[in-house]
């Protein structure tokens, strides 16, 4: 029996807004669509796109362990006693003596009482976020924030106030007018996503105090990365014993796949029995959790690895800006270079690859209008003859575009 035209109008509706998406296709045919690109091989500082190599100035394997040997035997070892993955959640059949392991040495890493997996970075924030926060409560956001953290307020049934980006007499302010009988919990990102900025850690430590609120921080792009031995944002400050959550991922400098968080016992152990990311998501595979291990134990007896990454930031940073680069304020391994036009962005990409260089095209809502920009990032494993590569990669396209001049001044202007 054929449905009604009615009823078959109203169906396809709701795929109106997908046939109506073409600026995708639209980019494609002009030749300079800079996403899903498939690597073919990598090495970690290398990679084979389009069957030819180029230098990764893109990735978030700041530690340059995903190829490591010993990374990639810690994984291949445990799959012959573990299997390939857990068929179910933590809550019930899902947990390895491998997930108990890691939690224990995290937490002690971390210098805090219990720590909690989930599968997925993103999870980590969203399932964490919306489990501590309820209807009675407010969250305060700094609007940079990750997008799983902004899903985190959005699904919780708490109040959500978003402050301006690292302003804290915004944030001061907001949280003086808010009712002082409510629950409060101040969350930001720790390294900035885009920007490559640390937060203002003291200033929020602070805030948090006065006004009895609780502060979560992710610190995804900075556990590994920053802070004593890479214990990351808070860690710059010698405040971690101030923060009262903190997340991480694997994905990044733990060369694998998945989350966690860690804070005081009671708190960890209301998220675990209570967060639907981590009761209905099946458990981290045991070859991910084991290349975590083995990656902590790296980070933790080579130091020279944090050492290097520091040393190369400063280095392309400052290089960056003496061609005449905006690369705003950023103080990490994240160094955003500002192109401006989101169409001049996509050229600059395309010609920066065909140079050999592989970067990240950022453009709105990820940035601000007008701002369109190429997220480099860097790993310990660079060599500095790739360093160099880059950098002139960057000069020959940059002078090409009109984007700086011989002088090292950039035509675009800062912001």
């Amino acid at each position: 029996m054929g449905q009604p035209e009615a009823d078959t109008q109203q169906y396809q509706s709701i795929f109106k807004k997908a046939h109506d998406f073409t600026k995708a296709d639209e980019i494609k045919k002009m030749g300079l669509y800079p996403y899903f690109k498939p690597l073919q091989a990598t090495d970690g500082s290398t990679v084979q796109i389009d069957g030819r190599e180029v230098i990764m100035a893109g990735s978030n394997n700041y530690l340059g362990l995903t190829n490591d040997p010993r990374t990639i035997k810690a994984a291949q070892d445990v799959l012959s006693v573990y299997g390939t993955g857990c068929t179910g959640s933590r809550y019930l059949n899902g947990t390895l003596d491998l997930h108990l392991e890691l939690e224990e040495k995290l937490a002690k890493f971390m210098g805090k009482d219990s720590c909690v997996l989930f599968s997925t970075g993103y999870q980590t924030n969203e399932g964490s976020i919306q489990t501590i926060a309820g209807r009675n409560d407010i969250i305060f956001s700094d609007r940079d924030n990750h997008a799983c953290i902004v899903v985190g307020t959005q699904v919780s049934n708490a109040k959500t106030v978003r402050f301006r980006h690292d302003d804290m007499d915004h944030l001061r302010s907001m949280i003086a007018k808010s009712d002082p009988d409510a629950g409060k919990i101040i969350v930001t990102d720790g390294v900035f996503s885009m920007s490559g900025v640390i937060a203002n850690i003291p200033e929020l430590v602070d805030i948090a105090k006065e006004y009895n609120a609780g502060l979560y921080v992710d610190d995804a792009h900075a556990i590994g990365v920053i802070g004593d031995g890479g214990r990351g944002s808070a860690s710059v400050f010698n405040l971690l014993d101030e923060v009262d959550l903190i997340s991480g991922t694997f994905s990044k400098s733990f060369a694998s796949l998945g989350g966690f968080l860690v804070g005081d016992r009671e708190v960890i152990e209301y998220i675990r029995h209570h967060s639907p990311a981590h009761i209905f998501s099946a458990s981290m595979p045991p070859a991910n959790v084991a290349t975590v291990l083995k990656s902590l134990e790296i980070l933790q007896e080579e130091p020279w690895r944090l050492e290097r990454l520091d040393k190369i930031s400063n280095y392309m940073r400052t290089e960056l800006r003496n061609l005449g680069f905006n690369v705003w304020s950023s103080q990490t391994p994240i160094i955003p270079v500002v192109i401006g036009d989101m169409f001049d962005c996509f050229k600059f990409w395309k010609e920066l690859f065909e140079e050999g260089v592989y970067s990240n095209a950022v453009v709105p809502p990820a940035v601000p209008k007008n701002q369109s920009l190429l997220r480099t990032s860097y790993m310990a494993t660079h060599t500095d003859e790739q360093l160099d590569r880059i950098l002139s990669a960057f000069k020959k396209v940059g002078l090409r575009q009109g984007i700086i001049d011989n002088n090292g001044r950039s035509l675009i202007g800062e912001s």
